[in-house]
């Protein structure tokens, strides 16, 4: 069973508790603007043809979770836990305000893994891949031309980079101990000691 929630939400439309709004400029937040929530609902929507049955998680909190621990490379476990911790995260799943319980137990990861295979996550991976190419070249315009307008008479220029190693870690690489292989023989059975003693199946004893 699924319900389709009426419209996506907004930026605006999110409330947090400390009376403050969401950043335009976060990542999160900008990515969930390129990605096609609405056309990728109506393809999830026929995969619930029944109307009985406990109501399926959105499709924004599914692949939204999906997204975000394939970007941050966190386990079920951690995901859950970062979304619980980040208003951006919880956002991009399509809440509409903050809350501190998780909004899912690490097990719907599993279920929300098998509702969106390999050739259904590669369509909608494309759809994001253009998109975004197309809001960098945005900004890459708006960047050039913000440039030109405050450029100064600075030497150093803003492409400069420093790759020097810094003292702390150069003394702690120095003081590391060589570290000495192995050394002795090993015993697998704790049973059996060496003993260099005489037993009277021994035929030598005869020579005695």
């Amino acid at each position: 069973m699924y319900r389709k929630p009426s419209s996506q939400m907004t930026i605006d439309d999110f409330i947090l508790p400390f009376s403050v709004k969401l950043s335009a400029e976060n990542r999160w937040f900008q990515l969930a603007q390129i990605i096609p929530w609405d056309e990728i609902e109506e393809e999830y929507a026929f995969m619930f043809p029944s109307d009985r049955g406990n109501v399926a998680k959105p499709v924004r909190m599914a692949l939204g979770s999906l997204i975000i621990q394939a970007r941050c490379g966190n386990t079920d476990r951690e995901t859950v836990q970062q979304i619980t911790e980040n208003p951006y995260l919880q956002y991009f799943i399509g809440f509409s305000e903050y809350q501190l319980t998780k909004p899912f137990t690490p097990v719907a990861m599993v279920k929300f893994r098998k509702r969106f295979n390999a050739k259904r996550l590669a369509k909608i991976n494309e759809r994001i891949i253009s998109a975004e190419a197309a809001q960098r070249a945005i900004q890459s315009e708006k960047d050039k031309v913000h440039d030109e307008d405050h450029h100064d008479d600075d030497s150093r220029g803003s492409d400069s980079v420093d790759i020097t190693i810094p003292v702390e870690i150069q003394e702690v690489e120095e003081d590391t101990p060589e570290v000495k292989p192995n050394q002795g023989t090993l015993i697998l059975d704790a049973t059996c000691t060496p003993a260099d003693l005489r037993y009277p199946t021994d035929l030598g004893l005869l020579n005695l």
